[in-house]
């Protein structure tokens, strides 16, 4: 069997046992529940995006994990559309100090009391907002982001976690004057919807941009890429 037709039968198997996860998933989804994320739970609230059933926060959560820091000051992180606040949890389990924001006040309150029940209170500041007008004039050395994947005008606080209409130009454009020198962004983006097309728009900031971790889940890949502003040197 060729390389080709052997990405074929995973793609539709995966997408075969996908349609068998999906009636139980959708069970999770619009009420409130208490999900584990790479071994640490997490309430969701309805109306917030599910971390654990998209698969996007448990890759986050790897990737903050695992981010090696050499500083010898703990970064400050800003979590951008922070959802039930797996970036900023995790960020804070390892002793950083984090700002998180998100658009939807009931992601900002499910933030809030994940923090609370986790006692990272003092270390996770959760601020109501788009993108990075809640911290105009500041500057971090790590920013997670999990952006909307699809174009077009959001339906509701959920539905602007899945598409908005120029949230990834504004990202973009935003970014390099919200890193201190040496910082780091860390996304969460999807083969799903047009988040190729974040990757460009950082390039073209003059910003590098590295695969982190890749996972191909058959029906999906999701990849965790660090950013970064180009250092002299740099291709």
């Amino acid at each position: 069997m060729t390389t080709a037709k052997m990405h074929g039968v995973k793609r539709l198997v995966s997408n075969a046992v996908d349609s068998l996860r999906r009636p139980v998933l959708r069970r999770r989804l619009g009420r409130l529940v208490v999900e584990e994320v790479a071994g640490v739970s997490l309430v969701v609230l309805p109306e917030v995006f599910n971390p654990r059933v998209f698969r996007t926060g448990t890759l986050l959560a790897e990737g903050v994990t695992a981010l090696p820091w050499s500083g010898e000051a703990a970064p400050r992180v800003l979590d951008l559309g922070t959802g039930s606040g797996v970036g900023s949890i995790f960020a804070a389990r390892r002793g950083w100090p984090v700002v998180a924001v998100d658009i939807n006040p009931t992601a900002v309150r499910c933030c809030r009391v994940n923090a609370m029940i986790h006692g990272l209170e003092e270390r996770v500041e959760v601020r109501q907002g788009d993108l990075f007008a809640p911290v105009a004039g500041e500057r971090f050395d790590l920013v997670l982001f999990n952006p909307p994947y699809f174009r077009g005008t959001p339906e509701s606080p959920l539905d602007a976690a899945w598409r908005g209409r120029d949230v990834l130009e504004r990202f973009a454009a935003a970014l390099p004057e919200h890193l201190t020198p040496g910082g780091r962004g860390l996304l969460m983006l999807s083969d799903h919807g047009a988040c190729g097309e974040l990757v460009e728009a950082l390039e073209a900031r003059g910003m590098a941009v590295a695969i982190s971790t890749r996972r191909d889940f058959g029906n999906e890949v999701l990849t965790l890429y660090t950013t970064s502003l180009m250092t002299e040197g740099q291709p």
